[in-house]
Order: structure tokens, then C-alpha cells, then sequence
């Protein structure tokens, strides 16, 4: 789709569909809604408001035909619900339900709307344009590519009109950070989407190599091994598939500080030894998720420019049964020396993590953020509306919480207690990979730990429940969301 925003206005654009808005309750439209339904002798006031009940609830819509108008045959009017409830988050889902209702109907190949909550609602112009943006391309998407029937009804030109200067300036810089934000979600949710047959180790390197802007190293297996990344490789061994170690890197000119961000790697996840039953595999292409979401930021982060220094690291490999793989009982040795007694081989993102770990910390960065479909526990606890977030720093766990909430990926912070690292004591290594089946979240969380300083600032976020989902969310979203790119964006350009 070709997202644009025009100067103008709204009433004498050229298009098929014209998107318009009210406030619940509002009877009499103002502003630019106001100047389409005089432009229809009140068609909206009279008969969608009065005679059809439509009474600007949230997310309604109510697709008024028209007649006699050289520039558009459709009006879309679109419910923002109650005034003092409306947000930018909002904003943001309402673009999404609005472009997929419009990709549902016939010979609508131009979409035109008013640039929405810049008006009464009084937010930004920037913001609104953004948040248009991010909805309306994120809720375009669609994983159709191995289809042979492909959607015949899908927009291809989307616009904003705006005829305020100020306004249109701002929007216009606002639309294109949509457009980039978008870009790097929908990338996320390419990589995620599809089969494991194609997501490999190699190909998520591939992808990284290809990053204009960044500086990759890509490690194989024996540069994997001199490393001393021998958990990590524990884990690989029972694959055909060589695993990676990937580091992107992106240097501005006068970085502030050093972020490491790091994403779980498994492009397949059939539990190894402790196998996993078929209904719990099926969907296990999406273990690589947070990498996924790691090559989607650092795609448009030369576009984006923050003012730090982001280091993206991806232990990339899967979890298979051979002849080769690694099994409950093995002792395995982490980066850092640490021993690891393994209790069940089917816990082993936080062994690839473990490593990951060790070498962003040896990378000197300020931060450490980790992201990954962790533990089940965390899908019992939090279901799928939020993720959780751990760490050793609550100023960093704040920050993170607060960049959530703008981009509208709940986070739920869970506890770190001494006493969930009592169930992985081992006897006869420095810790078990697994421990009590109660409160798993925070017990993977205590093993991870491990593998920190403590020194450096470290959060964790468990996507578990978060990242591919089976029904649709708010947005209209199912499948891989792309979830914690917009979290993380806003966090490395805070």
C-alpha cells in the first residue's frame, strides 16, 4: 500500500472512500466531518446520525453511499466513542479495524481520510499522523504468500488530508516515523509467519547481512566453539541445521550510551530429548520471535536515528532430536564458566540466552534488555493480553514499562524473589536448567541472572503468551503480532 498525506481539503480530494469521524453522542458534526456532511446536504446529521441511531460508539462504522459527487462514491463514518476516553493508542486501533473494514469492500481502491484527533481531540498533529500510520499498515498486513488465491479487495492508496499548514508539516514527519515503525513490525511478523523450513539459522542471518546502515558479524559453528559458547552449541547439536550467533551493530555519531538488546533464537523448538506432543509443536516456528523482532528493529534503525549505541544479538539454532542431541542429566558449561546441570531439554531458550548474555557483557554496554517466548508459566499467568518483565534495575524496568504503554504492548512486571532460585539447585553443577513447575516465569528469570554481572543494568521480557496469537487481538491481529519492536524503538529513541 502507498501510505501519503496530502494538502488540502478533505471535501474536494479525489478518491473511492472518504473516512470521517464522531464523538459519541455528538449530533450536530463540526470541523472537517461538519464540512463533508454539509457537502451531502447533511446526509450524516440527518440520516446516518438521526434516522439510522449511529451514535459515534468506538469502533463503529457506518459506510454511507454517494451519489452525484465527482470525487468520492463512499463515506466511511467511523466512531471515536466517548471524547474523554480517546488516546493515541486508541487512534492506533481504530486504524487498523478502519483499513481492514475498508480491504473487506468492493471497487475500494483509494482511501482518503481527515487527519483524526487532531482536531477536537486536540492531540498532535505528529503523534496522530504517526499512530494512523503504524495502524493502518500494520493492520493492512496479511502472511498470504504461500496462497495460491490471493485477496482481490485490498486498498492500494491510503492519504491523509490535512489543510493546516502547522498541522500538515507535523503529519507529514509523523507519518513517515509510522511508516518506518510499521515497516519494522510487519518485517518482524514476516519472519515469524513463516515455516521453519524457511526462518532457519542461515536465513535470519541472511536477513541480518542484508541491513543497510548496520555493521553485522555473523559466527558459525567453530567460531561459535572458540568463543566457549558451549551451551548454546549444546542445544544446536541435534539439528542439521549449523546455528548462528548474529551481532548487529549501529553506531551514531555521539552515542550516549550502549543498549544491548537480545532476542531468543530457536527457529524450531521440537523440545529435543523431552520431546514436545504434536498439538504442542505446531506453532513452535514462532520460538523465534524476539530474533525475529530484533532484525525488524534493526532494519529501520539507521532511518530512525537514536542517539545510542544499539548492539542486537540473535543465538540462533533449533531444538531437534537426533543421534546428536544433548540430554536430560548432561552438564553443560556457559560462557561465562558457569555450570549447568540439564533437568529437561526442553528448556532451552534460556540456555541460548545464557550465552548471549555472558557476551553482551563482555561487549561493556550500559544495558541489557533480553527478549524471548520463555516459559508457559507466563502464558498461565498473564495470558495473552501482557508480557512479563523481570530484571535487577527497577529504573530500567520503569522506563521499559513506560515506552510499553505508549506503544500499547502491556507489560506486567513479576516478581524476582531469592527464593525461586532454590528449585534449580543442582548437587553436582552450579545450577539445574529447570526447577519447581510453580512460578516458572521468575524462576527462568533467577537463571538468567546467572549469567549477569549484576553490575549492568538487566531486564527480561517474557513474550511467551504475547507473540503469536490464536485469536485476534484489538487490532484485528492474529498469528505473529510483532510484538515488543514498537516497546523497544520507543525505548532506544527515549
Amino acid at each position: 500500500m502507498n501510505f501519503t498525506i496530502e494538502k488540502g481539503s478533505l471535501t474536494e480530494t479525489k478518491t473511492d472512500l472518504l473516512i470521517v469521524n464522531l464523538f459519541e453522542g455528538v449530533k450536530s458534526p463540526a470541523g472537517a466531518t461538519g464540512a463533508v456532511d454539509k457537502l451531502l446536504n447533511d446526509a450524516i446529521s440527518n440520516f446516518v446520525i438521526k434516522k439510522e441511531g449511529f451514535n459515534g460508539e468506538y469502533g463503529k462504522m457506518y459506510l454511507l453511499p454517494v451519489l452525484d459527487n465527482p470525487n468520492f462514491t463512499k463515506v466511511l463514518v467511523v466512531g471515536l466513542g466517548k471524547s474523554n476516553e480517546f488516546s493515541l493508542n486508541k487512534l492506533r486501533e481504530l486504524s487498523s479495524k478502519i483499513i481492514q473494514k475498508c480491504d473487506s469492500l468492493d471497487n475500494v481502491k483509494t482511501v482518503a481520510s481527515l487527519l483524526q484527533g487532531a482536531g477536537v481531540a486536540g492531540f498532535d498533529a505528529f503523534d496522530c499522523a504517526q499512530m494512523i500510520a503504524e495502524g493502518t499498515l500494520i493492520g493492512s498486513y496479511e502472511f498470504d504468500k504461500y496462497k495460491s488465491k490471493k485477496s482481490k479487495n485490498k486498498v492500494e492508496i491510503f492519504k491523509i488530508v490535512e489543510i493546516n499548514e502547522e498541522k500538515y508539516k507535523k503529519a507529514e514527519q509523523g507519518m513517515q516515523k509510522g511508516i518506518t515503525v510499521a515497516k519494522a513490525v510487519n518485517l518482524t511478523r514476516n519472519l515469524a509467519n513463516e515455516p521453519a523450513q524457511y526462518s532457519t539459522p542461515t536465513k535470519l542471518a541472511e536477513v541480518a547481512k542484508s541491513i543497510d546502515g548496520i555493521e553485522t558479524t555473523v559466527f558459525d559453528k567453530d567460531e561459535i566453539e572458540k568463543m566457549a559458547m558451549t551451551a548454546f552449541l549444546a542445544v544446536a547439536k541435534g539439528s542439521s541445521q549449523p546455528p548462528k550467533f548474529i551481532h548487529m551493530k549501529y553506531t551514531p555519531a555521539n552515542p550516549k550510551k550502549k543498549i544491548a538488546i537480545i532476542g531468543k533464537g530457536l527457529t524450531f523448538d521440537a523440545g529435543g530429548m523431552d520431546l514436545k506432543p504434536p498439538s504442542s509443536m505446531l506453532n513452535m516456528k514462532d520460538d523465534m520471535s524476539a530474533a525475529a523482532a530484533m532484525l525488524g528493529i534493526m532494519s529501520v534503525i539507521a532511518e530512525l536515528k537514536p542517539d545510542v549505541e544499539v548492539h542486537a544479538m540473535i543465538a540462533a539454532c533449533e531444538n531437534m532430536v537426533s543421534g546428536n542431541s544433548y540430554k536430560p542429566g548432561d552438564i553443560l558449561t556457559a560462557k561465562n564458566g558457569k555450570t549447568i546441570e540439564v533437568d529437561n531439554t526442553d528448556a532451552e531458550g534460556r540456555i541460548t540466552l545464557a550465552d548471549a548474555i555472558c557476551y553482551a557483557e563482555e561487549l561493556q554496554v550500559d544495558e541489557i534488555v533480553d527478549m524471548a517466548t520463555l516459559t508457559g508459566a507466563c502464558m498461565v499467568a498473564l495470558g495473552s493480553v501482557a508480557s512479563g518483565i523481570l530484571g535487577n534495575n527497577q529504573a530500567l524496568i520503569d522506563s521499559i514499562i513506560e515506552c510499553s504503554q505508549r506503544a500499547d504492548e502491556k507489560m506486567w512486571q513479576m516478581p524476582m524473589f531469592e527464593e525461586y532460585g532454590d528449585s534449580i539447585k543442582s548437587d553436582i553443577a552450579d545450577m539445574k536448567n529447570t526447577g519447581s513447575r510453580y512460578g516458572g516465569a521468575s524462576v527462568a528469570a533467577i537463571f538468567l541472572k546467572n549469567f549477569t554481572t549484576g553490575k549492568t543494568p538487566w531486564a527480561h521480557i517474557d513474550i511467551a503468551g504475547t507473540a503469536f496469537l490464536e485469536k485476534a487481538n484489538n487490532m484485528g491481529i492474529k498469528a505473529s503480532v510483532g510484538m515488543g519492536v514498537r516497546t523497544l524503538i520507543n525505548y532506544l529513541l527515549k
